[in-house]
């Protein structure tokens, strides 16, 4: 899969069919590893994501977590506000040990977070024993291209080590590779469930069979769920992973 130019990650790009695609997967993947009882769940997502929606309507109970460097509007999550409650907080020091069943950590906020390892280690804290925490981040595959991009060729050789990838905008991106997922959640204390891809069906994949078939949508979510990439992490923009606090 050929890496998708930084212009398009925000899905604003021409790469419509793909993020329309890219989207129902990540649905797909969340539906399947919600919990199948009505639990307590941290959303860290920051307020960018459909996430809390998504796990209330699934008759959870949501705790989101929002950014203070961020605008959310409020007025637009009202749907589901009963289960939904909205926390303005830099870490989770309002939370108590083993106060959550679940935790989401979408939206790449484990890259964004350059601290990742003392985030996660709090995730961990607050998780129950038995909770599990479901974390997206920047690929390897991603800080390369977009190094790539600004020609910083002294760095494309430097995988193994923590990658601190510029944007455009001024923000900084922590790509990660399968393995030094696996040491993020590990040193945690959690116990990896699984780690892939969010996707590894390319865009021009994705947009010749939508443009043959939009109805196809289905079918190729299925089929990206039902591959099996686990620790690839040579495709794909971002990695996910599923992780498990012992006991």
């Amino acid at each position: 899969m050929l890496p998708i130019p930084a212009e398009e990650l925000n899905g604003s790009g021409t790469l419509g069919p793909y993020w329309t695609f890219y989207r129902a997967v990540a649905a797909e993947q969340l539906n399947r590893w919600l919990p199948a009882d009505p639990s307590v769940i941290l959303d860290l997502s920051g307020g960018r994501g459909r996430w809390s929606g998504q796990a209330a309507r699934a008759g959870h109970k949501v705790i989101e977590l929002l950014d203070f460097r961020r605008t959310v509007d409020l007025q637009s999550r009202l749907r589901g506000a009963d289960r939904v409650r909205h926390i303005r907080a830099d870490d989770l020091a309002f939370l108590p040990d083993a106060s959550v069943d679940a935790v989401l950590a979408e939206e790449r906020v484990m890259s964004i977070e350059l601290m990742a390892e003392s985030a996660m280690s709090d995730v961990a804290r607050v998780l129950r024993p038995g909770g599990r925490a479901l974390v997206c981040v920047d690929s390897l595959v991603l800080g390369m291209a977009i190094l790539a991009e600004q020609e910083q060729w002294q760095h494309l050789r430097q995988t193994g080590e923590v990658m601190l990838v510029p944007w455009p905008d001024g923000s900084i991106t922590r790509c990660f590779s399968s393995g030094q997922l696996r040491e993020l959640l590990i040193g945690a204390g959690l116990e990896v469930e699984w780690v892939r891809p969010r996707t590894v069906l390319s865009p021009s994949t994705v947009d010749h069979v939508l443009g043959s078939d939009a109805r196809s949508l289905t079918w190729l979510v299925r089929t990206e769920l039902e591959a099996h990439p686990d620790d690839d992490d040579t495709v794909g923009i971002h990695l996910v992973a599923s992780a498990r606090k012992k006991g």
